[in-house]
């Protein structure tokens, strides 16, 4: 419960409730647990074997923004460092935070960014996607096992590349491969090599673990069809590194998220 005297928005130290699944969100939970704060890490889920942070964990939704919101009652700042492409998610995050008057961070890394010899087209939606991608004869598919229906009535060869196994539709002629990131180079080269890939999809989800692909295709001159990211929610603060969120939340935590800077010696 909220300590007498203290609204929700009025912060001390307290209960961070951090909305992970990412790398940065794992990154962001350690150093909060090295530092002696009270940290709960929210998974969605989706996957089945996650990679789980430290400190305490919670695994499922919420039951949308009504939901989350009940669970925000003694939480001193929320941070929601959910996929980029975790519209939902963070559209949830975003209304219960306004609802309860609790401070919100958003985390998300930059998206990619195009290097000389890359051939991207951008599109909004999978569908888009897929509709760009219809006359190839092998596709790359790397855009996760949720959106997968979008390509289902494709005729080429797909590639499909998940963590977990996909359900059904799935794309006639597909071949599944299961596999956790990070990718090299090498590695993605020779699987988009084997399968005479022309074509990759993915979205623009930025960071290390996934971008080998996007070299392998520039070496391989193949083209690729980027998703957009969804737009943010208004009002929100975006912060790009786990030391950026790490800033902020020592700005509302009494300065308990940071260590004490290390004198000069004398």
């Amino acid at each position: 419960m909220t300590e007498p005297g203290r609204s929700r928005g009025e912060l001390g130290t307290g209960r961070v409730l951090v909305l992970g699944g990412t790398a940065e969100a794992r990154r962001l939970a350690a150093r909060l647990v090295a530092e002696g704060v009270d940290v709960l890490s929210s998974l969605a889920g989706r996957v089945a074997d996650p990679v789980l942070p430290a400190g305490e964990v919670r695994i499922g939704g919420f039951g949308g923004a009504a939901g989350l919101a009940a669970a925000l009652d003694g939480v001193a700042a929320l941070v929601d460092a959910t996929h980029p492409f975790a519209a939902t998610m963070t559209a949830h995050a975003a209304e219960a935070a306004a609802a309860t008057g609790t401070p919100v961070l958003r985390l998300q890394r930059p998206g990619w960014t195009a290097r000389p010899g890359d051939d991207w087209r951008w599109v909004d939606t999978l569908e888009q996607a897929a509709a760009a991608v219809a006359g190839c004869r092998s596709v790359f598919l790397t855009t996760g096992r949720q959106g997968l229906a979008a390509f289902a009535g494709l005729t080429a060869h797909c590639v499909v590349r998940s963590v977990d196994p996909p359900g059904p539709p799935l794309p006639a002629q597909a071949t599944v491969v299961l596999a956790r990131g990070p990718f090299t180079v090498e590695d993605e080269r020779a699987l988009m090599t084997a399968h005479g890939v022309d074509v990759l999809v993915t979205k623009d989800s930025g960071g290390p673990m996934t971008a080998a692909k996007l070299t392998a295709a520039r070496q391989l001159g193949v083209p690729v069809v980027l998703v957009r990211r969804p737009p943010l929610p208004a009002g929100v603060p975006v912060v790009a590194t786990v030391e950026e969120a790490a800033a902020w939340l020592r700005g509302r935590l009494g300065g308990t998220t940071m260590p004490p800077a290390t004198p000069c010696p004398r």
